[in-house]
């Protein structure tokens, strides 16, 4: 296993919309290790491949507590089936955004079928903080990032911040987040 570079707003990649993989195959299995344990150092509860700036349908989560078992789930080609309507508000953070938390409304509960590391289908259905850490890696893969929940003000002061942080080629400390 190998730990990989993690990208950061306001890279471009972030916005890329990812291409699905056709097979977990060896070498998606060695990329969603090598995610695990740069999720795992980084601290974080979540990753998606383009944040390593691998622009495939790939996201590993793991939600154990810090003194709980690892328990990491890697799904390729995630496609969530079902939403509830009921919402819950978490407060998000990404390993692409450091040090930076926003309180952000998603649907309580969903299901998503997904490619699992075996290369079979599989069906899952989560709720709080998974179901939060899934919704949040998928919308990676869509481009998305969780600071377009936000009013565009905040959204743009983010941005901001991060285009300054570039310039002046700002390091971030680790800090855990999704």
């Amino acid at each position: 296993m190998a730990k990989l570079d993690i990208i950061t707003l306001p890279d471009p990649r972030l916005r890329l919309v990812c291409e699905p993989v056709k097979e977990v195959d060896d070498d998606i299995r060695q990329l969603m290790d090598d995610m695990l344990e740069t999720m795992y150092d980084a601290p974080g509860i979540g990753l998606a491949a383009i944040q390593v700036a691998v622009p495939k349908r790939v996201i590993v989560v793991d939600v154990a507590g810090k003194d709980e078992e690892e328990n990491p789930i890697c799904l390729a080609n995630p496609e969530i089936l079902w939403k509830s309507e009921e919402t819950k508000v978490y407060q998000e953070g990404c390993l692409s955004i450091p040090d930076y938390y926003e309180d952000v409304e998603r649907p309580d509960r969903i299901r998503v079928k997904f490619l699992g590391y075996d290369n079979t289908w599989q069906e899952i259905e989560a709720d709080g903080v998974l179901s939060v850490c899934i919704q949040h890696e998928i919308d990676h893969l869509d481009g998305g990032l969780f600071i377009d929940y936000l009013s565009k003000l905040k959204r743009d002061r983010v941005v901001k911040k991060f285009k300054k942080y570039a310039r002046q080629d700002v390091k971030f400390e680790k800090v855990g987040a999704a």
